[in-house]
């Protein structure tokens, strides 16, 4: 417990300075974030950080986090679109299964093009939500540290039933119910602070939402784990697992918070 509490302070330490700077060292630490994020997935899967498809994968989720030019859809200073990149990507990852003579499968393409995609958007949105404001990435923080709390705290207290055993044993539906109450606490008094410009009723229902989806991105990340057979993601965060330990909630939550236009 004394190394989990010593790493989660050293990480806010490290982590708040960029995130109240924001612009280019925010933008710069979430790519350093996120390509550690995919070699850790990369490694659950057994593929060679230091071969060409690993190349790929980095080079392609550098271009996901680019920012998009939405009137145009084209992706920061490349001349392509979304959907051109992904094909371009798709092409040079089924072009390699023929050169190696399936050593590199049809399978292991798929897993590092939804890896990548996964990963990309997700922290893509992190670096979004930092740029629409701070009062926005720390509500998104707020809800997520409130819903693990919660989750914790009443799955302890007062969790009975089971809520997916196998893949994840010790969570509960009582801890998961508690986790969304809390995060609808925290997200009261965010409002009552820091007012977002909706009512208090569309701030509490997105916090529901975000609160779930939170909780199906931590499960999603517990499946990965469960079917890789490791107890967690990397050891980059003593006591904390890897940089997916800690970011598998928000991997959804933001995406989410843009998709419903909270963001």
């Amino acid at each position: 417990m004394m190394q989990r509490t010593l790493t989660a302070i050293l990480a806010i330490i490290v982590l708040l300075p960029f995130v109240i700077y924001g612009g280019l060292p925010f933008t710069l630490f979430v790519y350093v974030i996120a390509t550690i994020g995919l070699m850790e997935l990369m490694r659950m899967h057994k593929i060679d950080m230091y071969s060409l498809p690993s190349i790929l994968a980095i080079v392609f989720l550098w271009i996901t986090l680019f920012p998009i030019h939405s009137a145009s859809g084209y992706i920061g200073i490349t001349d392509l679109t979304q959907t051109e990149v992904v094909t371009v990507f798709v092409l040079l990852l089924l072009s390699y299964t023929v050169l190696v003579k399936n050593k590199f499968t049809f399978d292991d393409a798929g897993f590092i093009l939804l890896a990548v995609i996964y990963i990309g958007m997700g922290f893509y949105y992190l670096i979004e939500t930092r740029n629409a404001g701070l009062n926005y990435i720390f509500y998104a923080l707020f809800i997520v540290w409130a819903t693990d709390t919660g989750a914790y705290v009443f799955g302890r207290l007062l969790g009975k039933r089971k809520l997916w055993p196998k893949i994840s044993p010790k969570k509960t539906i009582e801890g998961a119910l508690g986790g969304v109450l809390l995060a609808c606490i925290v997200s009261i008094v965010f409002q009552l602070t820091y007012p977002f410009p909706f009512s208090m009723l569309v701030v509490v229902g997105a916090t529901i939402v975000a609160s779930i989806f939170g909780q199906i991105g931590d499960l999603v990340e517990s499946a990965f784990k469960r079917h890789y057979n490791v107890k967690d993601s990397g050891n980059i965060l003593p006591g904390h697992g890897g940089i997916l330990d800690r970011f598998d909630s928000l991997l959804f939550v933001l995406p989410l918070l843009h998709f419903i236009g909270f963001i």
